[in-house]
């Protein structure tokens, strides 16, 4: 399939009349991821809908169901896996908890110690997304063969990986 022109082309050819002194081949790059993520994030929004998720919501879900059969972790440890600050895990558990998705429960050795464990409630409402997020993933990338989703997905984690070692600088 050969990609017709879109928006971003054509402000790249107005920027290249008006500024021909300037290369665009990044920004024509970080505009299309731009509009892929709002794209991608109303697409994200729309699957959860029907479960009364918000992504934050479901960030901590699943990050607890993809940890293993007991679906626990310390709210560090959720803090690290959906790089939030304690203040807004705190808020986040304490909104899923009162769903019944979540509960706290304390370390036998250490009453201040916590867990955070998926209940059966969460477990299932997460189960029954998990899917639809994976169908609606593939769907977005359209007619890209699996060659080309891994290509692109080599070529975006090389992108992170420099983002994220800019940010540590």
């Amino acid at each position: 399939m050969s990609a017709q022109r879109d928006t971003v082309d054509e402000m790249l050819a107005q920027w290249r009349r008006e500024r021909p002194d300037l290369e665009s081949s990044g920004m024509a790059v970080v505009l299309r991821i731009l509009k892929l993520s709002s794209a991608l994030s109303d697409r994200l929004k729309a699957t959860l809908a029907p479960a009364g998720l918000a992504p934050f919501e479901y960030d901590v879900l699943s990050a607890l169901r993809r940890s293993g059969s007991a679906g626990e972790l310390t709210p560090t440890e959720l803090c690290e896996a959906a790089q939030l600050t304690s203040g807004a895990m705190t808020h986040r558990i304490d909104r899923l908890e009162e769903r019944g998705l979540v509960r706290r429960r304390s370390g036998a050795s250490d009453r201040r110690s916590i867990t955070v464990v998926l209940t059966p409630r969460g477990r299932t409402l997460v189960d029954g997304i998990v899917g639809a997020r994976m169908a609606d993933a593939s769907q977005s990338l359209g007619e890209l063969t699996k060659k080309d989703r891994r290509e692109l997905a080599r070529l975006l984690r090389i992108v992170n990986q420099n983002l994220e070692g800019a940010a540590q600088d």
